[in-house]
C-alpha cells in the first residue's frame, strides 16, 4: 500500500548500484510499450502525425491506455505486494493483450488476453483480501472486478459503452489508495466512506449499461463526491504547504482531484455527453487529468517498491506535471471554443508531457 511520501535515501559515494530485477523490468517494459501504443493511438485520434497511422489503432486508444498501461502498472504493484510468482500473470497478460491489439493480431485475441489479465488481477486482489480482510482491500478488489467486467463486455459491446466501467475501475482503485492516508485525518470514518463511495460508483457503472440517463448521472454524483472527499480529507491539502517531493506529490493529487470533480459535474448535469467538449471534460478529465496525474504523484513512492531502486525526486518532474494539466486545459478550451488548432495543440502537449515524465523518471532510476 502507499505510504507517506518521503525523500529517498541518498546513495553513498562509491556504493555499488544494485541490478534491476529482470522479470519485473520486463513487465514494466510491457506497460511502457502499452503506454507508447496508447499515445500513438491518441495522436491518430487527434488527426496529427503518428508513428503508426492506422484508424484501427486509433479506435483502441481507450482500452490500451486504461487496461494495457494503467492495468499493467497497477497489477504489477499489487503482484509485488502478494509475492507469489503466479500473481505476475496479471500484468503479463494485460501488457500482452495491449500489444496484441496494436500489433495487428485478431481483435478477439487481444480482447481475450485483456480479459484474462483483468481476471487474474481480480484474483490477485482476492488473495490479498483473504490474507488481510480489510475494507481497503475489498474496495480495490471491487475496482479490479470492474476492469474484468469491462474487458469481458468489450467482446460484445463498443468502447464507448464500457468506458463508465473503466472509469469505475480507475476511480475506486485510486480512491482506495488515497483513503489509506485519509485515515490520518478522518480516522475510523475513512473506510466506511470509501465503501459507500465504491458502492455508489459501482451502481452507477452497472446502471449505465441499461439506463444511461440514470446511470451516468449516478456515476457523476458519486464521482463528484469522491473528488470533494479527497480534496477535503486527503493529505495533499496540507502537504502543499511543504516543499520538495511532498509539495510535488500534493500538487499532483489536488490537480487530479479537480479534474475528477469536473468530470463528475459533467456526468451529473448532462448524463452521457454528446458534445465533444463536454465529452473531453468527462472522459479525459478522469483518465488523463485524474489518472495520469495520480501516476505522476505516486511514481516516486510506488516504483521503488516494484523495481527495487529509488526514483529520486527532481525539480524537473514539475515540468511534465504542469504541461499535463496545461495541455488538457488547452485541449478542452479549444473544444469548447470550436478551435481545432487549440484542441490538437493541447492533445500534443499532453502526449509530450507524458513522454517527458517517463524519460525523466527513467533517467533518474538508471543513472548511478
Amino acid at each position: 500500500m502507499s505510504t507517506l511520501p518521503t525523500a529517498p535515501p541518498r546513495a553513498r559515494p562509491g556504493r555499488r548500484v544494485e541490478p534491476l530485477p529482470r522479470g519485473r523490468m520486463l513487465l514494466m517494459a510491457l506497460g511502457g510499450l502499452s503506454l507508447l501504443a496508447g499515445l500513438n493511438a491518441g495522436l491518430v485520434r487527434l488527426g496529427v502525425w503518428a508513428p503508426v497511422a492506422s484508424e484501427r489503432v486509433g479506435d483502441l486508444h481507450g482500452p490500451v491506455m486504461v487496461l494495457g498501461f494503467l492495468g499493467t502498472l497497477i497489477s504489477l504493484e499489487r503482484a509485488q505486494a502478494l509475492r507469489n510468482p503466479l500473481a505476475y500473470l496479471a500484468p503479463a497478460l494485460l501488457g500482452a493483450g495491449a500489444l496484441a491489439l496494436v500489433a495487428g493480431a485478431p481483435l478477439l485475441l487481444g480482447q481475450l488476453l485483456l480479459f484474462d489479465g483483468a481476471l487474474a488481477f481480480t484474483a490477485v486482489l482476492g488473495a490479498l483480501w483473504v490474507r488481510a480482510p480489510l475494507p481497503l482491500v475489498a474496495a480495490q478488489t471491487l475496482g479490479a472486478f470492474f476492469a474484468a467486467l469491462a474487458a469481458g463486455l468489450w467482446v460484445r459491446l463498443d468502447v464507448a459503452t464500457i468506458l463508465p466501467l473503466l472509469a469505475v475501475f480507475l476511480i475506486i482503485t485510486i480512491a482506495a489508495e488515497r483513503a489509506e492516508l485519509a485515515q490520518l485525518i478522518m480516522g475510523a470514518r475513512a473506510m466506511p466512506t470509501l465503501l459507500l463511495m465504491a458502492t455508489l460508483l459501482a451502481a452507477g457503472g452497472v446502471i449505465s449499461l441499461f439506463a444511461p440517463a440514470v446511470g451516468f448521472r449516478l456515476l457523476g454524483a458519486s464521482t463528484l463526491l469522491v473528488a470533494l472527499w479527497l480534496l477535503r480529507d486527503d493529505v495533499g491539502r496540507r502537504m502543499i504547504r511543504t516543499s520538495g517531493l511532498r509539495r510535488f506529490n500534493a500538487a499532483a493529487l489536488m490537480a487530479g482531484n479537480v479534474w475528477l470533480a469536473a468530470s463528475g459535474l459533467v456526468w451529473l448535469i448532462v448524463g452521457q455527453p454528446v458534445d465533444r467538449g463536454l465529452y473531453d471534460i468527462a472522459i479525459h478529465g478522469v483518465f488523463l487529468g485524474f489518472g495520469l496525474s495520480m501516476v505522476m504523484a505516486h511514481a516516486p513512492i510506488i516504483f521503488p517498491a516494484v523495481i527495487g531502486r529509488p526514483l529520486p525526486y527532481k525539480r524537473a518532474l514539475w515540468v511534465p506535471l504542469v504541461a499535463l494539466h496545461a495541455g488538457l486545459a488547452l485541449r478542452i478550451l479549444g473544444d469548447l471554443a470550436g478551435l481545432d488548432f487549440l484542441w490538437r495543440t493541447g492533445g500534443i502537449v499532453n502526449v509530450l508531457s507524458i513522454l517527458l515524465f517517463v524519460a525523466t523518471a527513467a533517467y533518474s532510476v538508471v543513472r548511478p
